[in-house]
């Protein structure tokens, strides 16, 4: 198997250190392409307006002047030229990314560019309280999730979101297979002060966002200290709004 290896944390993360020596359990033929910096909180931004660099960092290791989804289109794009990887792995994140914080993350968008060029894509998160625990779960458990993980023949332009509960490995529950949940960003805290040449700047603040757990949820499983697997689709359109649309326009 053919693995390419990202993130959004950057080439010299320690969670990107611990997803090298879990995937060489499952191939010597990896390839590692992450962002030089971190880009926590990218999303799934392409950099259109400069060029980007490719660093090499030893035999198949590289890094990207840009964000993840560079790093892995740059990859795909450059490093692989007698065919695609059969497998992109980005992370791991040293922070959660559950409900609709993926639409934030730089973790997840780097597994939906390899979603998008149709490559099977899993994305890994450490969630982190209070900053204990480190990654105990995620280096307990991930080669227990990735194995049938490997085993599943995934569909086209999906991709699988997993989250470690903030617990040492002894102490996860099990794996929950869920849905994305929802937090109430209304509640999120913007922190105003005035930097040394008295300008005001902002810094926003996540910790005060209100988390809805609800039944089935990733968010719930986390709380409950279950690791949450949710299989994650591109496709974004609302099927049940199209007929509502689609009459108001025929008018």
């Amino acid at each position: 198997m053919r693995i390419l290896l990202t993130n959004d944390d950057g080439i010299h993360a320690p969670g990107f250190a611990l997803l090298e020596e879990i995937a060489a359990q499952f191939s010597e033929d990896i390839t590692v392409c992450c962002p030089a910096e971190e880009q926590s909180g990218a999303g799934h931004s392409l950099t259109l307006h400069m060029p980007v660099r490719l660093q090499q960092h030893g035999p198949r290791r590289f890094a990207v002047t840009g964000t993840p989804t560079d790093a892995v289109n740059l990859a795909l794009r450059t490093l692989f030229p007698d065919g695609p990887p059969d497998l992109v792995i980005s992370g791991i994140n040293a922070g959660e990314n559950l409900a609709d914080d993926i639409t934030y993350s730089g973790t997840i968008s780097a597994a939906m560019e390899g979603a998008l060029a149709n490559i099977p894509a899993i994305a890994l998160s450490q969630v982190v309280r209070d900053g204990g625990n480190g990654f105990g779960a995620a280096r307990g458990w991930a080669a227990k999730v990735l194995a049938p993980l490997l085993e599943v023949t995934m569909a086209r332009r999906t991709l699988v979101n997993v989250n470690f509960p903030p617990v040492p490995a002894d102490e996860v529950k099990g794996i929950r297979v869920v849905r994305q949940g929802f937090h109430d960003y209304s509640r999120g805290a913007v922190v105003e002060s005035i930097d040394p040449r008295g300008r005001k700047y902002y810094w926003f603040g996540l910790e005060d966002i209100e988390q809805t757990l609800d039944r089935g949820t990733d968010l719930e499983a986390i709380n409950e200290g279950f690791i949450s697997v949710t299989p994650l689709q591109l496709d974004l359109t609302h099927y049940p709004s199209i007929d509502t649309l689609a009459e108001r326009f025929a008018r």
